[in-house]
């Protein structure tokens, strides 16, 4: 997967619950993936709608009602739903308030190997320096990542790694996801 599609797929906070619920069995209707994620009936329909137009997602043609459609997984979303369904066995509940943010998932990503601050930009091209700030902070305060200060480095420079529940969520993404201009897997 590339971290491009990651980045598209986390811009909605409840795309990967739902991924991760077709993953282990729910049925691709609404009132049980509403049911198995606990989102808004508005929230929800924003996710599913964006999975669609992310091609991970179609209508399954020839089931459902018209008004209660089926959904089911595109090969690429098959491929996303592993990973989403990955993210939950090692994460707990009260995880996925931190989880469902924007960039998250992607910066946990990227950090699979201790990284600074410019490295981690370089990987996620489109994240702002403050976007990037706040979401290291927030993992920071989860301790999700450690922040070390390189002092070899002139000037000294801090250094980035996933721990704990971060890393073990790091480890489940970054051999699936293929940054900006490499060739293979990170």
């Amino acid at each position: 997967m590339d971290i491009k599609l990651l980045v598209n797929i986390t811009s909605r906070a409840w795309a990967l619950p739902i991924l991760s619920s077709l993953h282990s069995g729910i049925a691709g209707r609404q009132a049980p993936l509403l049911a198995a994620t606990g989102a808004s009936r508005t929230a929800f329909s924003q996710s599913m709608d964006h999975l669609i137009e992310l091609g991970l997602m179609e209508r399954n043609p020839g089931y459902g009602h018209p008004l209660r459609p089926e959904f089911r997984l595109t090969p690429l979303g098959k491929v996303a739903a592993a990973i989403a369904h990955r993210i939950n066995d090692v994460s707990a509940e009260d995880d996925w308030t931190l989880l469902r943010r924007s960039w998250t998932l992607p910066v946990l990503t990227s950090i699979h190997t201790p990284s600074h601050f410019g490295d981690i930009k370089r990987k996620l091209p489109t994240i702002t320096d403050r976007a990037l700030s706040q979401s290291l902070k927030s993992m920071e305060a989860r301790d999700w990542v450690c922040r070390s200060v390189d002092g070899a480095a002139r000037p000294p420079r801090s250094i980035y790694s996933a721990v704990n529940t971060g890393g073990l969520i790091s480890q489940a993404t970054a051999p699936e996801v293929v940054f900006v201009g490499r060739t293979g897997p990170h």
